[in-house]
């Protein structure tokens, strides 16, 4: 983080990323002195409502954030920012988003929690566009135009005023993530009539922070069941706003929807009695042997997920995990619940690969009985080929075809571009524990 000081003061000569939030209302002059090497520019965090005219002078400027300001208006001038590729306006009030303010470079756009009803057709423009963020605003329809965007993989439509589901959107060659509840024509699926154990804040303590996401906070806590008798368990706290995948309510719905399974952690019931009035889900503690499989994705790798340095993971672990997490995606979908965010960094392994499968931030719920569902479980099976695909990609064992090539069939199948083309789940579980009995697998 910088400062106005540092910057009035010459001292960020030559910088090219920069980053500043302290209360600003109007664009820093003076940051045009860097307009020739400038490439990430972060003002969040301030209140600033319009960009100067001639803000196209940052020849070089690829990554602007301005969430959590005051806009109204998607300034239009960003449309003459021709190497722009990643743009952030989560949490303004913008209602207006002109023909001409989306640079046709545009990679990954984060509108979430705005006012926009709307969005222009010059986002069919956009064919490079591969992450779309929009949720939390009041859209009724997405533009056809946007089938045009070939490399979309990942976007975000919950909680808006969308009536129906495109099928456009549903055979888009690359999608692989998508999050849609809250929307009137899914509200109906949500009501589940299914009833969880309720648990009273007063008979937990809270003992340490486990983590934090985008919809909630995880803690440890003990749970006193009965007198003198406690046990430890995690306790997610919602934060009650709108995230960037959608609302916590039905990341709720999901959770309780989508049961039990060997490979999901276990939801143990639903807080009530939280002296602010915040729900919350109570879950068994993880064993402290369970890691993250992988990271979240970079600003270059945009939706797919990074590793370690040097991790590699032998076939027999890649078959466990590949195993398990096709189990219960398909666990998930005979019951209507698209995950949405199918990924390395929301999955756990224990030292015996064993995976267990969270975060329902983005998850939606889905009539199975409608004739579009087939189409929803395969987009989320791509999902599943790209995870496939990195863990092969980090195998140990690389030359040994003849284990690896059925899995690198296996991928291009859930992978290809054809939606309707692709494996169910259930017949990618049957034929993953097929394999681990017949191929000849080592630690």
């Amino acid at each position: 983080m910088q400062t106005l000081t540092q910057l009035h003061a010459g001292q960020l000569k030559g910088a090219t990323k920069i980053k500043i939030s302290c209360g600003l209302c109007d664009f820093p002059e003076e940051l045009f002195s860097l307009a020739e090497t400038l490439e990430i520019l972060d003002l969040s965090g301030n209140n600033l409502t319009s960009l100067p005219n001639d803000f196209h002078r940052f020849h070089h400027l690829k990554i602007l954030f301005l969430s959590d300001n005051k806009f109204t208006i998607f300034p239009e001038v960003l449309g003459k920012c021709k190497q722009l590729d990643i743009i952030g306006f989560k949490a303004n009030q913008i209602e207006v988003f002109s023909e001409s303010s989306l640079p046709a470079n545009t990679r990954w756009l984060i509108l979430t929690n705005n006012r926009l009803k709307e969005l222009p057709e010059s986002i069919g423009k956009c064919t490079r566009m591969q992450k779309l963020m929009l949720a939390g605003n009041q859209l009724q329809k997405l533009p056809i135009e946007l089938k045009e965007c070939k490399n979309l993989g990942l976007i975000r439509i919950s909680a808006n005023k969308i009536t129906h589901l495109p099928e456009w959107l549903l055979q888009m060659p690359k999608l692989s993530w998508i999050a849609f509840a809250g929307n009137p024509f899914c509200i109906d699926d949500c009501k589940t009539g299914i009833v969880l154990d309720t648990i009273d804040w007063n008979d937990l303590t809270l003992v340490e922070k486990l983590g934090e996401g985008a919809s909630g906070i995880i803690w440890k806590a003990l749970w006193k069941k009965e007198v003198n008798n406690h046990k430890s368990i995690a306790v997610k706290i919602f934060k009650g706003t709108v995230t960037s995948d959608g609302m916590p309510d039905d990341e709720l719905n999901a959770c309780m929807l989508a049961g039990d399974h060997p490979n999901l952690v276990r939801v143990l019931g639903k807080l009530y009695n939280h002296p602010e009035k915040k729900e919350g889900l109570l879950m068994s503690l993880i064993p402290s042997h369970y890691t993250n499989l992988g990271n979240t994705p970079s600003f270059e790798s945009c939706t797919r997920d990074l590793y370690d340095d040097g991790v590699s993971f032998s076939l027999k672990d890649i078959l466990a995990i590949a195993d398990g997490i096709a189990s219960v995606a398909a666990h998930l979908h005979e019951k209507g619940v698209m995950h949405g965010d199918l990924y390395a960094h929301n999955t756990l392994i224990g030292t015996d690969a064993h995976p267990l499968f969270g975060d329902f931030g983005a998850a939606s719920i889905y009539n199975r009985k409608d004739a579009k569902a087939y189409l929803l479980e395969r987009i989320e099976v791509s999902a599943f080929g790209c995870l496939l695909e990195d863990l092969l990609n980090h195998t140990k064992e690389a030359n040994r075809q003849n284990t690896v090539d059925p899995l690198w069939q296996l991928k291009e199948e859930c992978m290809q571009e054809t939606v309707a083309n692709r494996p169910s789940f259930r017949e990618i579980s049957e034929h993953l524990s097929t394999l681990r009995l017949i191929l000849p697998l080592t630690n």
